[in-house]
């Protein structure tokens, strides 16, 4: 009788002890197992599609596990960013973000379906992308004939943007332009590109990687970047301060992130592969010919910045009286 019950108490034993060690088990161990799923808050074609898909691409090569790209537009890249918030935290679905995701939007509405802080776990920034002010072939030959175009008060003028940041660019650069601009909403870059190479709008700002092959074209025009750094792929593209206008240092720049709840093992585990990826001295050359800069970060590091642009950016929206609610 003794004999059972020492051997009893062993197996409860064994089997509780089991139990937390199953229960912590790293979900690395196994993972990925099956494909992962990056949700891109825009239509394919604009220069997020082509981060996540270039990047995407070289980050599945080393989890041997293909990352899928899943186009989820709308709604200030609300609706894709709602669902993965809501996504279970396992790591098979992410989030390739933009500033105004995590920054802006909740500035501007009342009421968010998503909590950019609470509800997502960073992985690493990716990278950054210049806003340029572009405009079509028979349009101003210069920044400083849009200037001049402007203050003559001829023709209304209009302007198209595809993400907030390009919206918050233009509601900025209308109060030195001195006159009614239109704003025209676009769902993302392909739109915008479009609507100028139709001449729909006077203007465009936005980033260059789907302009890039019409700049090269001569159809589009370039005319000033919001960026202080100078842009590699268009060296001879004026800053706003060249050209004697003031506004903030703009860039758009895009982040990798996970359902809240995602394991600390899988989060690290993504950001080995993102930042072997954004190392890779192809994936950067092909980056930097659409106009983006890999950008690599750790979570913390991306935790840290995210609130840094909330608090530059608050005093910012509340001053130009924005609001999309």
């Amino acid at each position: 009788m003794k004999t059972f019950q020492v051997a009893a108490a062993l197996a409860v034993s064994l089997i509780c002890a089991a139990i937390p060690v199953h229960a912590q088990a790293p979900a690395s161990r196994d993972y990925p197992s099956r494909p992962i799923r990056m949700i891109v808050p825009f239509p394919a074609g604009g220069p997020t599609d082509l981060l996540a898909r270039v990047v995407g691409q070289r980050m599945g090569e080393l989890m041997r596990q293909p990352i899928v790209v899943d186009n989820k537009p709308g709604a200030n890249t609300i609706i894709g960013a709602d669902a993965v918030a809501k996504a279970a935290p396992d790591g098979y679905t992410l989030l390739m973000a933009i500033d105004n995701t995590l920054v802006m939007n909740q500035y501007l509405y009342a009421k968010l379906p998503y909590d950019p802080v609470q509800d997502f776990e960073p992985i690493g920034k990716v990278a950054t992308t210049p806003l340029v002010v572009m405009t079509h072939q028979a349009g101003p030959q210069s920044m400083q004939a849009l200037l001049a175009q402007s203050k003559a008060g001829a023709a209304a003028m209009s302007y198209g943007f595809g993400t907030f940041t390009s919206q918050l660019s233009g509601e900025l650069l209308k109060r030195t332009l001195g006159k009614e601009v239109v704003s025209v909403p676009y769902k993302g870059s392909a739109g915008t590109t479009q609507s100028l190479l139709t001449k729909d709008v006077t203007f465009t700002i936005d980033g260059i990687t789907t302009a890039m092959p019409h700049f090269e074209k001569g159809t589009l025009r370039p005319l000033a970047r919001l960026s202080a750094k100078p842009i590699p792929t268009l060296p001879n593209v004026p800053s706003m301060a060249d050209v004697g206008i003031k506004l903030p240092d703009i860039d758009v720049w895009m982040a990798l992130l996970a359902p809240k709840g995602t394991p600390a093992a899988v989060v690290d585990e993504l950001n080995r592969a993102l930042t072997q990826a954004l190392a890779s001295k192809d994936v950067q050359e092909t980056l930097l010919g659409a106009g983006l800069l890999a950008d690599a970060s750790s979570p913390q590091a991306l935790r840290s910045f995210i609130a840094s642009e909330a608090a530059r950016w608050r005093p910012v929206i509340a001053e130009a009286g924005i609001r999309i609610d």
